[in-house]
C-alpha cells in the first residue's frame, strides 16, 4: 500500500497562525502558558546581540503588537534607543511551535502610557522598581535591589510610588512574524507580513 503524501496549503498556514495567536492573546494573563516568558533581542554598541527572558505583558492583534514592563535604568533602554529593531522569541514545548516576531520598539517611560499601566501593576512587581541600584552594575555582594524591609511582604502603594521614575514599559511594533510548527512527517515554516502568508524551508 501506498502511503498519502503530505500537502500543506496556505490555508492550513492561516489556520496554525489563528490557534497560535489565539494562545498568544491569552498568554499575558496565564502564568502557566508557554507564551507567558519570552526572549527578547536587542543590539548592544551596534555589534553585538544581547538576549534576555522577559514576561509578557500584553499582545494585540490590530495593531499587531507586544509589550512589556523593564526598569528605565536597563542596558535594554539605551540599546533600544539607539537602534528600535529588535526580535521576539516565543516557544511552545507541547505543541512543538516557534514563534519569531520581528519588532520596532517604542519606548513609554514617565508618560501617560506607562502611568496607566503602572496602576495596574502589583506591588509585588512595584517593589522592583524601588532599587537604588542601576540593573546590571556590578555589586561586591549580593542585594535584591530593593528596600531590604520588603524582603518577606510588599511595600504599601504610597511607598511604592517611589518606584514609578525608574518604570518603564516597551511596545514592541510587530513588522513581520514567522511561525514553524515542527511535526514528524514534515516540519512547517512561514512568514506573515502586511496580512500575506508565504512559505519557508524549514
Amino acid at each position: 500500500m501506498k502511503s498519502e503524501t503530505k500537502t500543506v496549503n496556505k490555508s492550513n498556514l492561516k489556520s496554525i497562525y489563528d490557534e497560535e495567536m489565539i494562545k498568544m492573546l491569552n498568554a499575558p494573563k496565564d502564568g502557566k502558558s508557554p507564551y507567558h516568558v519570552f526572549t527578547f533581542s536587542s543590539i548592544k554598541n551596534k555589534k553585538w546581540p544581547e538576549l534576555r527572558t522577559v514576561v509578557l505583558r500584553s499582545f494585540n492583534l490590530k495593531p499587531n503588537f507586544i509589550s512589556f514592563n523593564t526598569d528605565s535604568r536597563s542596558p535594554k533602554i539605551k540599546e533600544l534607543r539607539n537602534n528600535k529593531n529588535s526580535c521576539a522569541l516565543f516557544y511552545d514545548n507541547i505543541g512543538k511551535v516557534q514563534i519569531r516576531f520581528h519588532a520596532e520598539a517604542v519606548i513609554h517611560s514617565q508618560d501617560a502610557t506607562s502611568r496607566e499601566i503602572w496602576k495596574q501593576t502589583s506591588l509585588q512587581s512595584r517593589k522592583c522598581y524601588m532599587g537604588d541600584l542601576n540593573p546590571s552594575s556590578k555589586i561586591k555582594h549580593w542585594h535584591p535591589n530593593f528596600p531590604l524591609g520588603y524582603i518577606k511582604k510588599d511595600p504599601d502603594i504610597k511607598h511604592s510610588e517611589l518606584g514609578f521614575k525608574n518604570f518603564t514599559s516597551i511596545k514592541l511594533k510587530i513588522i513581520e512574524t514567522e511561525i514553524l510548527k515542527l511535526y514528524h512527517d514534515g516540519h512547517v515554516r512561514f512568514k506573515i507580513k502586511d496580512d500575506k502568508f508565504n512559505f519557508v524551508a524549514p
